[in-house]
C-alpha cells in the first residue's frame, strides 16, 4: 500500500520560509513524475509544482514561480517543497502525489493527510 506522508508544515509570517517534505512508503518514487497540491478553506486542491523523475525539469503554478522550488532524493524516497516569501494567500493545506499526466495534471495515489500552512500578515 502506498502512503504518502507530509510534514514541515506550520504557522510563520509573511515573508518567511518553510520547507515541506513528503516521504513516500510502498513505492519507488524514483519510476513517477510527482508533484505537490494545496488546498485553501472553501476551496479546491490546486497544482503547485511538478518535478520529472531525475529532477530534470520543473514547472511551477504562477503564484508561487520565484518563490517555491520543488526537489527530490530519489535514494530517500523523498520529495521537498522549499517555500520563500511566503504570503498570506499561500495558507493553505499542501499535499503532494505521483502524477499519472501532467497536463492536466492527473495524480495516480489516494491523497495523504497534508500539512498545513498558515501564513500571517
Amino acid at each position: 500500500q502506498v502512503q504518502l506522508i507530509e510534514s514541515g508544515g506550520g504557522l510563520v509570517q509573511a515573508g518567511g520560509s518553510l520547507r515541506l517534505s513528503c516521504a513516500v512508503s510502498g513505492r519507488n518514487a524514483s519510476t513517477s513524475i510527482m508533484a505537490w497540491f494545496r488546498q485553501a478553506p472553501g476551496k479546491e486542491r490546486d497544482f503547485v509544482a511538478v518535478i520529472t523523475r531525475r529532477n530534470e525539469w520543473t514547472s511551477y503554478a504562477d503564484s508561487v514561480k520565484d518563490r517555491f522550488t520543488i526537489s527530490r532524493d530519489n535514494a530517500k524516497n523523498t520529495v521537498y517543497l522549499q517555500m520563500n516569501n511566503l504570503e498570506p494567500e499561500d495558507t493553505a493545506v499542501y499535499y503532494c502525489n505521483f502524477l499519472r499526466s501532467i497536463s492536466p495534471p492527473t495524480v495516480s495515489e489516494s491523497w495523504g493527510q497534508g500539512t498545513q500552512v498558515t501564513v500571517s500578515s
